[in-house]
This record gives C-alpha cells, structure tokens and sequence, in this order.
C-alpha cells in the first residue's frame, strides 16, 4: 500500500490492521503515534512509551501493481466470475491470502 493524501504521502508499507466498520486500516511503520504507559499491578505490564501505528482512511492509500506503481480497483466479469483488476494494467489483484 501506498499512502497517497495526508502528512505521510509517499510512504508505503504492508497492511498491518483493518477496521471495516469504520473504513481505516493500519500500515506498517506509517502515522507513528508515541502512546505513554503507566507500569500494570503486580507487574504485569511495564510502563514506559510505546510508538505504534495508527489509522489511516482507506481513501487516503492505493494498493501498488506488479511494477509498484500506485493503481485503482476495478471490477470485471471473468470466465462468469467477479474479479478485482488494477485499472493501470488490468492483471487480477493478487488474493492477500495466497501472497
């Protein structure tokens, strides 16, 4: 993925989490938030400052084609079948199970 709109433009990285529900995902090393964390009871959490991912809207990123370059999605009938195409090359998004 490559983010295309917002402060982190240009970055790029892999899909790390997704809230569908909302629209936003997660990419890896992108929107670094610093969260401060008090030490848990009887030592069951350490405290300190922990820096993690945080969300980005699913509008503001492209997935990226077989050359790396940022792409749409479209959608073509197939052999009877709904398939995802990128709409710069037209080859079949790969199924993020199998890749």
């Amino acid at each position: 993925m490559r983010v295309v709109k917002g402060s982190d433009r240009g970055k790029q990285g892999k899909v790390i989490g997704i809230d569908a529900e909302r629209g936003r995902l997660r990419v890896a090393k992108v929107r670094m938030h610093k969260r401060h964390l008090k030490p848990g009871r009887r030592g069951s959490r350490s405290g300190g400052i922990l820096e993690e991912e945080g969300f980005l809207d699913a509008s503001n990123v492209m997935l990226l084609d077989g050359q790396g370059n940022p792409s749409r999605i479209q959608t073509e009938l197939r052999d009877g079948r709904r398939v995802r195409v990128f709409k710069t090359t037209g080859e079949p998004v790969p199924d993020p199970a199998t890749s």
